[in-house]
């Protein structure tokens, strides 16, 4: 299928983070959009941008790492630029929202949405089962809403030029997926995908998408129990790994246990709102990280959701024991594979108020796990592992901000409703 360029029409991208950075870039510099514009929340860092677009010119910049298409790289005109969501007009056709999931509600709100009648679609950069659903009803929108299956790289703002956003990597395969069967622009968002590098496949309906984040069933189990917890919300500079076993880092029998009885729980609320539940196994080799099938075997694989739970656990077992290292990489002189578990926990950092950030992982998985446990509520669906989880987490935020004295800048806890 060929695409006409500007296929996105004038182009809003809500958010001004890295992922913002790269997405507008793509959309100017790969013509897909006519005028393009940046909204952010009225703030410091919108004042920071304002000043610097204004001493060095209205564009953005995007650079990737050297393995990926060099192409790629360069720089956009941003034909406006917001620094607040109200300050939004009329003039846009498709909005992007490039910020946490958590907050799309509310920046749909503030954008005025229903005012912005030039608008034909809300694309979810980056969202978690439901998010599309939940927009919808909430806010009554009677315009497409699109959904990734999250967003299409790994991308931050360097230190060093927090104005240029740097991708390091991009995913393997992205799902995408709409509100409306058959949406003529499903095929034109996957092809600005296929464009980046990661395949594109088009599923039927949004959270058909939303349910093929692998960050969902992974992240929370991994991440959101104590012993994770205690390294991210640490002053002094954490020793261990993200994906290395206890006590090198979190994965245990338990980490792994929760991982399945969680990935359970989800299916059924997915299913629930008309999602084909993932075969987790399968998922993580095929469309994230392989491993030798001497390791895993195929059948294995393949039969995953009919084991018993304790055979499931095994076998999850295994594959992370397998990533340990790389296994694809060619060992040294002294048979020595690639440390592909080394991967640093983010930790909390201390804002210029004085209150302490949390790092966007695990509090995004948190704001999409509980997103997931309100309407398992309402479907009455019981959660006890995810319920455990959000637990885990709020308890474990509550000890360090009374160990400090301090509060978080960018987040607050909330009293949950638990099920039966």
């Amino acid at each position: 299928m060929t695409f006409k360029s500007n296929s996105f029409g004038n182009t809003l991208i809500a958010g001004a983070g890295p992922a913002a950075f790269a997405a507008a870039v793509q959309a100017g510099k790969g013509g897909y959009s006519n005028k393009l514009g940046l909204a952010n929340r009225a703030g410091e860092h919108s004042e920071q941008l304002q000043e610097y677009f204004e001493r060095n010119g209205f564009e953005v910049s995007s650079l990737f790492a050297p393995h990926l298409d060099q192409n790629l790289n360069g720089k956009t005109a941003i034909h406006y630029f917001y620094p607040s969501l109200s300050e939004v007009n009329d003039l846009w056709e498709t909005i992007i929202l490039c910020t946490p999931s958590h907050t799309y509600i509310e920046v749909l709100k503030e954008l005025n949405i229903k005012n912005l009648k030039r608008a034909k679609r809300v694309v979810l950069l980056s969202p978690g089962i439901g998010s599309a659903a939940t927009i919808i009803e909430q806010l009554a929108l009677d315009i497409e809403v699109i959904s990734l299956s999250a967003y299409y790289a790994a991308t931050k703002l360097p230190a060093e030029d927090p104005f240029t956003a740097y991708t390091k990597a991009v995913k393997k395969k992205v799902y995408v997926g709409s509100r409306y069967k058959n949406s003529s622009f499903a095929h034109v968002l996957a092809d600005f995908i296929r464009s980046i590098g990661p395949e594109a496949e088009i599923l039927s309906s949004a959270v058909e998408a939303e349910a093929r984040s692998i960050t969902t069933y992974v992240h929370p189990p991994l991440f959101m129990n104590p012993v994770a917890l205690r390294e991210i919300l640490r002053e002094d500079k954490s020793v261990k790994s993200m994906y290395k076993l206890y006590p090198e880092g979190p994965i245990s029998q338990h980490a792994i246990k929760a991982m399945n009885g969680l990935w359970k729980e989800l299916s059924e609320v997915a299913s629930c709102l008309g999602a084909k539940p993932i075969n987790l196994l399968e998922f993580l080799n095929d469309d994230n990280y392989p491993v030798h099938e001497y390791t895993l075997s195929r059948n294995d694989i393949c039969q995953f959701p009919s084991f018993s739970p304790e055979k499931q656990e095994y076998l999850l077992y295994i594959r992370y024991t397998a990533i340990l290292i790389d296994p694809f990489s060619a060992p040294d002189e002294n048979g020595t594979y690639f440390d592909f578990s080394k991967v640093p926990f983010a930790q909390v950092k201390r804002a210029r108020s004085g209150k302490w950030v949390l790092p966007r992982v695990p509090l995004e998985d948190y704001h999409k796990l509980k997103l997931v446990t309100e309407l398992a509520v309402k479907a009455g669906i019981s959660m006890p592992v995810a319920h455990s989880l959000l637990r885990a987490f709020e308890e474990e935020a509550a000890r360090f901000s009374q160990t400090h004295h301090a509060s978080f800048e960018n987040y607050i806890p909330e009293g949950r409703e638990e099920t039966c």
